[in-house]
C-alpha cells in the first residue's frame, strides 16, 4: 500500500534526497520523473529546505518526491560546470549568510556582491559575517571596518567574528534563532566552524585551508539543514570558487543594489542605466564616496556579462 504524505528536504546527494516527514519520520527519496520549476532548468531541481509531496513505496525508509510546493523564495546559481544550466542552493530562507574572510582565504568583493544582488533578486533576506578576525592585524582590522561600512551603509547588517575563539557569536546566534538560516561563501571561510560555534551539539566535520595555496578543502560535499537547538534550522552547504549570476535583465540589475536603487530616483533620466547619461546621480554618489566604487564596479561587470571567471 502507497502512503501519501508531505515533508521537508534536509539533504540532498544528487540522486537521492533525505526528506523529513511530518511526523519527524526521515526516509530517503528519489524523484518521479522530471520535476521541472518555475520553468528553471537546474542540476538540482529538488532543494535542501523544499517542502515536497512524497510516496512511500512499501519498501521500509525508501520513498517518491511526487511533486514540489510552491516555493516563497530560493537562492541560484550558474552551474560550475554547465554555463547554462543552475543550480539552487536552498530554497524558503528566512535568511542567507554569507561568511566572508579577509585573510586565509580573502574573499573577493565581486563575490560578495554577486551572492547579494541573487538574494535581492529572489528575495532573500541577507547578512555578513566576517570571520576569523583573531587573524586580524591592526591594518586589516581597518580594512574590515572600512569593509563593513560599504556594506552597512547599502543597508546590509554585518558580524565580526571568530568562529575558532567563540567571539560575538552571541549576537548572530540571536539574529538566527526561529529561522531557516542558510550559510554560504568560499571554501576555507569556516562555514561548519561558524555553524559548530553557533550549536556546539552539531558537530559538524571541519578541516584546515591549504596554508600554500590559501585555498579551502570542501569539507561539506552536500548541502544539508540541521535543527539548532535555539530553534530553527540551518543549511550548510559546500564551498563555492564564484557566484555566477542568472536571468538577471540588464534594465533590472540595479534594482538588486539597494543603494543604487535608492538613489536612482535623483537621475535625470527615468530610465538611467547609471553608465553614460548625463546627470545621474548614482555616478555622482561614486564620485564622491557615497557609493562604494567597488559596489559599482560589480554592478558594472553584472551589466555587461562579465562573469566567466565567476562561474
Amino acid at each position: 500500500m502507497k502512503v501519501h504524505d508531505e515533508g521537508l528536504v534536509i539533504k540532498s546527494t544528487g540522486s537521492w534526497y533525505k526528506v523529513k516527514l511530518t511526523g519527524n519520520n526521515v526516509i530517503d527519496c528519489k524523484i518521479k520523473g522530471n520535476i521541472r520549476i518555475q520553468n528553471i532548468k537546474s542540476t538540482n531541481p529538488v532543494a535542501v529546505g523544499d517542502r515536497v509531496e512524497v510516496i512511500q513505496t512499501g519498501e521500509q525508509g525508501v520513498g517518491v518526491i511526487t511533486g514540489i510546493k510552491d516555493r516563497k523564495n530560493f537562492i541560484i546559481r550558474r552551474s560550475s560546470n554547465l554555463s547554462r544550466q543552475t543550480s539552487i542552493l536552498a530554497a524558503n530562507v528566512d535568511l542567507a549568510l554569507i561568511v566572508v574572510t579577509l585573510v586565509f582565504p580573502e574573499t573577493q568583493p565581486e563575490f560578495i556582491d554577486r551572492f547579494l544582488a541573487t538574494t535581492e533578486a529572489y528575495s532573500v533576506p541577507a547578512i555578513l559575517v566576517f570571520n576569523k578576525t583573531d587573524l586580524y592585524d591592526e591594518r586589516v582590522m581597518d580594512y574590515l571596518n572600512e569593509f563593513m561600512l560599504i556594506y552597512e551603509k547599502a543597508g546590509y547588517a554585518c558580524f565580526a567574528v571568530s568562529a575558532i575563539k567563540n567571539l560575538n557569536i552571541d549576537p548572530l546566534r540571536e539574529a538566527m534563532k526561529d529561522r531557516i538560516n542558510v550559510v554560504t561563501g568560499n571554501s576555507g571561510v569556516g562555514k561548519s566552524t561558524l555553524i559548530n560555534a553557533i550549536d556546539p551539539l552539531l558537530d559538524l566535520k571541519t578541516s584546515e585551508i591549504s596554508y600554500y595555496h590559501m585555498t579551502g578543502k570542501h569539507t561539506t560535499s552536500n548541502a544539508e539543514m540541521f535543527t539548532l537547538s535555539t530553534g530553527g534550522y540551518v543549511i550548510d552547504t559546500p564551498g563555492i570558487k564564484g557566484f555566477g549570476v542568472f536571468d538577471f535583465q540588464k534594465t533590472e540589475i540595479y534594482h538588486f543594489f539597494p543603494e543604487i536603487f535608492r538613489t536612482t530616483p535623483q537621475c535625470q533620466f527615468y530610465n538611467c542605466t547609471h553608465i553614460h547619461e548625463p546627470n545621474c546621480a548614482v555616478k555622482e554618489a561614486v564620485a564622491s564616496g557615497e557609493i562604494s566604487e567597488s559596489r559599482y564596479n560589480s554592478y558594472l561587470n553584472i551589466y555587461f556579462g562579465n562573469d566567466k571567471k565567476y562561474r
